[in-house]
């Protein structure tokens, strides 16, 4: 499967966003070891997973991903594994007939709230404008990927979030 996606910093938190739907997700990255890891285990609210995702062409707006579905059970045991881990809470918030993931990062990186899109083509994608409530298209940013945040604190970030303006944001 291929994913088209864009990836924002928010700018302020979307109006009724506490309201919207929402799940916890818990992120496993593997190898510990490597700098940037590919193969992600997930809680998704109910659900699980292991996930390989890979850049196409380095082009980090596409990548090739591929999805296996885990049992709570098989869940629990690879958490096991020594990875880097993320803890979120993701809202799904409608804006202009897409629908935004907004990420609220829990633990160390709590204030680093990011906003996802993903699209159907790559037109779609290009053609986007950029929601008033989102700071900067941070798409093509290596520290903001899941497998470079992962272990991470927002410390650990900062410097990189000051390049943008951005500054830390709470969901009451």
């Amino acid at each position: 499967m291929i994913e088209l996606e864009k990836t924002y910093l928010a700018k302020f938190i979307p109006e009724n966003l506490r309201n919207c739907k929402s799940k916890e997700i818990v992120d496993i990255y593997i190898p510990k070891s490597k700098r940037h890891p590919t193969i992600r285990i997930r809680k998704n609210g109910d659900n699980y997973e292991i996930t390989k995702k890979e850049p196409i062409k380095d082009d980090p707006s596409h990548q090739k991903e591929q999805t296996i579905i885990l049992t709570e059970e098989e869940f629990n045991e690879l958490m096991k594994l020594d990875g880097k881990k993320a803890h979120k809470l993701r809202y799904f918030y409608e804006y202009n007939g897409k629908m935004a993931e907004v990420d609220v990062f829990q633990d160390k990186l709590k204030g680093l709230v990011v906003v996802d899109f993903e699209f159907e083509t790559k037109e779609e994608k290009d053609s986007f404008e950029m929601p008033d409530f989102c700071l900067v298209d941070i798409t093509s940013e290596e520290f903001i990927a899941g497998g470079m945040l992962c272990g991470k604190s927002y410390e650990d970030i900062e410097e990189d979030l000051k390049r943008f303006g951005y500054s830390k944001l709470f969901v009451d």
